[in-house]
């Protein structure tokens, strides 16, 4: 039989694509756990992993066994953790994913809700970006998740979209455009921008470059950052500009002045998104009290 000890080891071969590797993170010698591996193959009667002095291709079947290796884990960790919420008079929990933008304006106010409504459910918070996000729920490493739209539909994955909000422009204070109340998008044709890489958020990332496409130019990219707070300070040194969804745009931000966008390729859209692949009652709850917080965050403007 197959020991949570061992799906550990294959997943940090899969994850590391080194045996070597992977023994120095579980803190193992090489030999042992080559032979672990070698005995889930044997036991499966499958191959998992082709490899000569290194990994080189997680099979077909290596990579279903990857993911329900992950979420066999994840549901062990789940039912640890409810026995011992159990012990203490906790009935319920909720791993909740966010994206950052939503930190200060909107999500305070959704938890300060859910936490009145379910004085007895224990939150799991964890900050991350929409393509963190989503393997986390494929992985069953997380039972809700805020993003950004657009995402690639997957199976089983289900999508409410809940906040509808724009994008605005960021930019260093003592800059020529900040005098503007609205500045077209063109006229960012020769600037240097701050961009949120594609590989974690390709929806904000895409929808900026095609409004650029639109209003005739390719944005000239010299940074990129994975967080809004990091594009804010960027920005704020002068590095480049950027475009930020306005809901961060609520936030006082030192050294960043924010205006509207204006002309062709304009406005941009950001549009957030709950993302769950299991229903229940507190994902049900989560869902309604989320899209409440932002329809009072949209009737008291900006």
């Amino acid at each position: 039989m197959i020991e949570l000890r061992q799906l550990r080891q294959f997943i940090a071969v899969a994850e590391e694509m080194s045996f070597h590797r992977a023994a120095e993170r579980l803190h193992m010698a090489q030999p042992p756990l080559t032979a672990a591996i070698r005995k889930i193959e044997q036991e499966l009667g499958v191959l998992l992993l082709e490899r000569g002095n290194r990994v080189t291709r997680i099979t077909e079947a290596g990579q279903v066994f990857l993911i329900e290796a992950r979420r066999t884990l994840a549901q062990f960790e789940r039912t640890l953790g409810n026995t011992r919420r159990a012990a203490r008079g906790l009935t319920e929990s909720l791993r909740l994913t966010f994206v950052d933008s939503t930190v200060n304006a909107l999500l305070p106010g959704i938890l300060r809700q859910f936490r009145q409504a379910h004085p007895q459910a224990e939150f799991h918070l964890q900050e991350a970006t929409t393509a963190e996000q989503l393997i986390a729920l494929r992985d069953d490493r997380a039972d809700i998740g805020m993003v950004v739209l657009p995402v690639t539909p997957q199976e089983g994955l289900q999508i409410l979209p809940f906040l509808f909000d724009r994008m605005v422009l960021a930019l260093p204070e003592n800059h020529p455009l900040a005098t503007q109340q609205q500045v077209t998008l063109s006229s960012l044709a020769d600037q240097p921008w701050v961009l949120f890489p594609a590989h974690y958020g390709p929806g904000m990332h895409t929808a900026i470059l095609q409004a650029c496409a639109v209003a005739g130019f390719s944005p000239r990219i010299v940074q990129e950052a994975r967080q809004m707070q990091t594009i804010g300070g960027l920005v704020a040194g002068g590095v480049g500009i950027a475009l930020m969804p306005a809901l961060f745009a609520r936030l006082q931000s030192p050294g960043v002045v924010f205006r509207e966008l204006s002309g062709a390729g304009s406005p941009v859209a950001y549009t957030l998104a709950l993302a769950w692949r299991t229903a229940s009652p507190l994902t049900d709850a989560f869902c309604r009290i989320a899209a409440e917080q932002a329809l009072n965050l949209a009737t008291c403007g900006d």
